[in-house]
C-alpha cells in the first residue's frame, strides 16, 4: 500500500459511491419537485434514474451527458484521482457510449491540504482520461472544507445504440463485469486492517474503465445496460427491475466478489451506506433463508466504479462474456435472470 503522509479520508465523512444520498431520502427530496417542459430531443432524462442524460443531436448523433463527484475514498491522492476519473466516464459507457471530453469539478479545503497533494488528485484523474482518449477541456475549482473531486463527461452515441437501464425483457439473463465488495474494503482500508493484496485489488477494480460498454451497445442482444455504483447490486438491479416492469432473481453464489470481502463484511467492516441502502429499498429484495448478513451486506455495499450490469437474450450470453474476457474482465459472470411479475429482487 502507498506509504501517504496526509490521510485523506481523514477529511471527509464519507468516501467515494459510500457519499451519496441513500435512495430513500433521495427520493423524498425529489418527489415534490415541480415538473419542466421536456424537449422532444431528449431521449434520455430522469424518469427511470438512468446512468446519463442523452440528448438526440441529429439522426446519427445523440450526445451523452453526465457528472460523478466524491469524497476520497482512499488516503493515495493519485489513485483518489483516478478512481473518482473512472466512476464519472463509467456513466458514458453505461449508456452505449463513446466518451469525448470531460470537465474537472475540484473542491479543496486548501488551507489545509499541500498543493502537491491538490496536484496528484488532479493528474490522477488526467491519468485516467488520457487512457480514455479524451481531455479534460475545462473545469471548476473551490475551496472546500472537505476535498472534492469529480468530473462532467460528454460522450457520444447513435440514438439507435442508446442502451438504457428499463430494457430488460422477460427471460434475458443478468451478467455483471465486476467483483462486488468495493465498499466493504474501504471500511477496511479505514480500520487500518486492509492487507497489501486487498489495497492492490481495490484499486484495480476501480480505475478498471467500463470500455466494453460501447461494444455492448452494437449487439442486439443486449436490452438494458446500466453500471452498478452507491446503491449497490440490489439497488442498481431493482431501477432496472422498475424500468421494465419484471422482477429479477440472483443466485448469491453466482455474484463475483473481491478477495476476502465476504469474511470481512462477516467481521463487520460494512459501510454506513450499505445499511442506509437496504433500509431503503430492502422491503423489495427477497432473501432465501441461506442468504447470510454478510452477503445480504455484500448486495446493498455501495461500489465506486463498479461494474457494468448487462440484461441479454439467453442466445447472446457467450458473445456477452467473451466481450468482458477480451477487454480484460475475467471475473464477468452470469448471476441471475429477468422474469415477467413485481418489480423486485429475488435471492437465492
Amino acid at each position: 500500500m502507498p506509504d501517504t503522509p496526509i490521510k485523506l479520508t481523514s477529511f471527509s465523512h464519507g468516501g467515494g459511491c459510500g457519499c451519496k444520498i441513500a435512495p430513500g431520502v433521495l427520493a423524498e427530496i425529489l418527489k415534490n419537485s415541480a415538473g419542466f417542459p421536456v424537449p422532444k430531443e431528449l431521449m434520455v432524462g430522469i424518469e427511470t434514474a438512468d446512468d446519463a442524460a442523452v440528448y438526440k443531436l441529429n439522426d446519427e448523433q445523440a450526445l451523452i451527458a453526465t457528472t460523478d463527484f466524491f469524497m476520497p475514498i482512499v488516503d493515495d491522492a493519485y489513485d483518489f484521482g483516478r478512481i473518482a476519473a473512472t466512476n464519472a466516464i463509467s456513466d458514458v459507457y453505461a449508456m452505449g457510449g463513446t466518451p469525448i471530453m470531460a470537465l474537472a469539478l475540484v473542491g479543496m479545503p486548501v488551507n489545509k491540504l499541500p498543493l502537491e497533494t491538490i496536484g496528484q488528485i488532479i493528474r490522477g484523474g488526467e491519468a485516467i482520461c488520457a487512457e480514455a482518449g479524451i481531455p479534460i477541456a475545462g473545469g471548476h475549482t473551490i475551496d472546500s472544507v472537505e476535498p472534492i473531486y469529480g468530473l462532467v463527461v460528454l460522450g457520444l452515441v447513435h440514438p439507435s445504440k442508446v442502451k438504457r437501464n428499463a430494457g430488460a425483457r422477460a427471460g434475458d439473463v443478468l451478467i455483471l463485469g465486476k467483483p462486488l465488495g468495493v465498499g466493504v474494503l474501504s471500511a477496511a482500508l479505514k480500520k487500518n486492517v486492509l492487507g497489501e493484496d486487498g489495497y492492490a485489488a481495490m484499486i484495480a477494480n476501480t480505475t478498471k474503465l467500463n470500455k466494453p460498454g460501447k461494444a455492448l451497445a452494437e449487439m442486439d442482444g443486449v436490452h438494458a445496460l446500466t453500471d452498478v455504483t452507491g446503491f449497490g447490486l440490489a439497488g442498481h438491479l431493482l431501477e432496472l427491475a422498475r424500468g421494465a416492469r419484471l422482477g429479477a432473481h440472483l443466485e448469491m453464489a453466482a455474484i463475483p466478489l473481491l478477495p476476502g470481502v465476504e469474511q470481512l463484511a462477516h467481521d463487520g467492516y460494512i459501510t454506513g451506506a450499505s445499511g442506509r441502502n437496504w433500509d431503503a429499498y430492502g422491503k423489495d429484495v427477497t432473501l432465501a433463508a441461506t442468504v447470510t448478513p454478510a452477503q445480504q451486506a455484500l448486495l446493498s455495499d455501495p461500489q465506486t466504479s463498479g461494474g457494468l450490469l448487462v440484461s441479454c437474450d439467453p442466445a447472446s450470453v457467450d458473445e456477452v462474456l467473451a466481450l468482458f474476457a477480451r477487454d480484460g474482465f475475467g471475473q464477468a459472470a452470469v448471476i441471475g435472470t429477468m422474469q415477467a411479475g413485481q418489480a423486485r429482487v429475488t435471492v437465492a
